[in-house]
């Protein structure tokens, strides 16, 4: 699932993001959101987010979430 709509994202959430550093290469850094930094409700390049580590990049994908 892509991360385009800020509806479809909320923090504790696992994903997959892509760092400003590595837009060229797409290299996706997972982890687990903790603040959403993009204000509209739609982003075509992804909602720009904050992870637990610290790490800011733009949601790629969302993980699976083990029910």
């Amino acid at each position: 699932m892509a991360g385009e709509y800020r509806k479809d994202i909320h923090p504790g959430l696992h994903v997959a993001i892509v760092l400003k550093s590595d837009q060229r290469t797409g290299k996706l850094t997972r982890g687990i959101v903790d603040t959403l930094l993009t204000k509209a409700p739609y982003h075509s390049r992804g909602i720009k987010v904050r992870l637990t580590d610290g790490q800011v990049g733009r949601v790629h994908d969302i993980e699976p979430q083990d029910d």
